[in-house]
């Protein structure tokens, strides 16, 4: 099921025993447009730490009730990296993040996560059996050598992390003109996937929100807070009616990517593996 970004701010993140505190941010791949992180604010507990908890630690989700229930505790997040969420997330402090938890690495593999679709089959495939505190131990070992290959590999690249919080104000350009900005995010609730951006036109089709898919943008200037999508105003003036009061399904978004002359992201992932 899809669901809007701007609902889980504020969600729950529960642990075995007991909560870690709400959402209050992601970060996403601006590779692959997947949510790999949950920017956390911690309760009284841990003095209202921000923290990053992977989609891969939540092992089950109460939606009606914004609730997300993780598999790592209370104690491991209080001792976890200690990362700025204020500043950009760099591959090196991933390596450390997922190296303390002992979760794989997401990148490589063809996949959105690894080499499958969804962030809980990166352990099953791994054989992960838990963060013990011995496989910590083994996994901490082994980030000075990975963060030095990292290194070497990813030197000169830009960080690829970005707030959705921010992005949620980027104006979006046509090829002919401004359509308006981005209002909020639409993601895969199984994938955590970014499938959509939800466009606000009033400054230029007053009382209308319009989606397009990051699929669809040809640049993005992050210095200038700007997104490029290669379609035409009048194309995204007579694109399928978006209604965000009714929930997103498939025939909809067949209709839109029919609209659009675009195969849907369902028919590219459809040969990904996923076991």
């Amino acid at each position: 099921m899809l669901r809007s970004v701007k609902d889980m701010e504020d969600y729950s993140i529960e642990a075995p025993d007991g909560i870690v505190g709400r959402v209050r941010d992601l970060y996403f791949d601006d590779e692959s447009w997947v949510i790999r992180y949950l920017v956390v604010e911690t309760g009284e507990w841990l003095s209202k730490r921000r923290v990053l908890i992977s989609p891969i630690a939540i092992r089950e989700a109460n939606w009606p009730e914004k609730r997300l229930f993780v598999s790592i505790t209370q104690a491991q997040v209080k001792n976890s990296p200690n990362i700025d969420t204020h500043k950009p997330v760099s591959r090196q402090h991933e390596i450390g993040y997922l190296g303390y938890y002992g979760y794989p690495y997401y990148w490589g593999g063809g996949g959105l996560w690894g080499a499958g679709l969804y962030p809980g089959m990166m352990l099953s495939s791994a054989g992960y059996g838990g963060a013990t505190p011995e496989h910590r131990q083994v996994q901490a070992q082994m980030v000075p050598i990975d963060a030095e290959m990292g290194a070497k590999q990813r030197r000169s690249d830009d960080p690829h992390l970005r707030s959705g919080n921010e992005v949620m104000r980027y104006y979006v350009h046509a090829t002919d003109g401004d359509i308006g900005h981005i209002q909020n995010l639409i993601v895969d609730e199984k994938t955590w996937a970014i499938r959509y951006l939800i466009v606000n036109t009033s400054n230029w089709w007053l009382g209308h929100e319009v989606l397009i898919a990051p699929q669809w943008i040809d640049d993005i200037n992050w210095a200038e807070s700007t997104v490029t999508v290669g379609l035409t105003r009048q194309a995204v003036r007579h694109s399928p009616t978006y209604d965000a009061t009714i929930p997103l399904d498939r025939e909809q978004e067949t209709e839109l990517h029919g609209h659009y002359g675009r195969h849907g992201y369902w028919q590219n992932e459809a040969n990904t593996k996923v076991e």
